[in-house]
C-alpha cells in the first residue's frame, strides 16, 4: 500500500489533499501543530475511505520532525508521497510593521519547515522512489500584499524545489511545487474574498479541492519534475 504524508493536514488545503490521497488508495499520515479537535475530526472523515493516522508535529523543530518521520518510515517501510503543506501568514504586512520575530517565524515555518521535512523523509522516499510536492504561492512569484516575509518564504520554496528536483532525480525522486492564488479555506473574511475575486479573470477564488487536484496530477505524471504548477484562475494574464 502506498503511503502519503501531508504536513498541516488537519484543515484547509492540507485536509483536501489528505482526502484526495485516501480516496485514491493511499494510507495517509497527516501532521498538525495545533487544532487537535480538527485533527481528530479530519481523521474520522478519512477513515470512511481508508487508513489514516495523525501526529502532532512542529515543522520548525528538527528533532521533532526527524523523530516523527522515522516513526512513519519505520512503520510503513517507506514514503511514496510527501506534501509539504504546513505554513503560516505573518501578523503584519508592511516593511515598517513586520517585526524581526515575525520575519523569523514565517521563514522558519514556511521555508525551514520544508527543508527539515524533506531531509527527514529522504531515506524513506529513496526506499519508495517517492515524490515531493511543496506548497508555494502566487506571492512567491509576484510578491503581493501579504508581506515580504511571506513572499520571501514562498519564493524560497520554489528555489528548494528546483534544487532538490535536480539533486534527487538520481534516486528516482521527483520534486514539484504548487503555487496557488487565494484559496477559500475559511480563514478569509467575506470582504477580503470579494476583493480577491476581482483580481481573477474567473472572478472567484480557488476551492481547496482544486489545489488537491493539482497535487494529484503532479503525483500521477511520472515525467514531471522541477515544475511549479500555477493555480490562480488566470491572474498572470493581467
Amino acid at each position: 500500500m502506498a503511503v502519503g504524508v501531508v504536513t498541516g493536514g488537519n484543515r484547509g488545503i492540507g485536509k483536501a489533499i489528505a482526502v484526495m490521497l485516501v480516496k485514491n488508495g493511499y494510507d495517509v499520515v497527516f501532521t498538525y501543530r495545533s487544532g487537535e479537535k480538527e485533527a481528530m475530526e479530519t481523521a474520522e472523515q478519512l477513515h470512511q475511505y481508508g487508513n489514516a493516522e495523525f501526529h502532532k508535529m512542529d515543522v520548525t523543530n528538527w528533532e521533532e520532525v526527524k523523530k516523527t518521520f522515522d516513526n512513519i518510515g519505520n512503520k510503513y517501510g517507506g514514503i511514496d508521497v510527501l506534501v509539504n503543506n504546513a505554513g503560516i501568514v505573518g501578523k503584519y504586512t508592511s516593511l515598517n510593521t513586520i517585526t524581526i520575530e515575525d520575519w523569523q517565524k514565517v521563514i522558519e515555518v514556511n521555508l525551514s519547515g520544508v527543508f527539515y521535512c524533506c531531509k527527514a523523509a529522504l531515506p524513506y522516499l529513496i526506499k519508495a522512489k517517492g515524490c515531493i510536492i511543496n506548497m508555494s504561492s502566487i506571492a512567491g512569484k509576484e510578491g503581493g500584499s501579504i508581506g515580504a516575509h511571506y513572499a520571501a518564504s514562498k519564493a524560497g520554496v520554489i528555489g528548494i524545489t528546483f534544487s532538490l528536483a535536480k539533486e534527487l532525480a538520481k534516486y528516482g525522486i521527483r520534486v514539484n511545487a504548487v503555487a496557488p492564488g487565494p484559496v477559500d479555506t475559511g480563514l478569509l473574511s467575506e470582504e477580503i474574498k470579494e476583493k480577491l475575486k476581482e483580481l481573477s479573470p474567473l472572478k472567484r477564488i480557488a476551492k481547496p479541492e482544486e489545489i488537491a487536484h493539482a497535487v494529484k496530477f503532479l503525483i500521477e505524471n511520472e515525467y514531471v519534475t522541477g515544475e511549479v504548477l500555477d493555480i490562480n484562475g488566470g491572474r498572470y494574464m493581467d
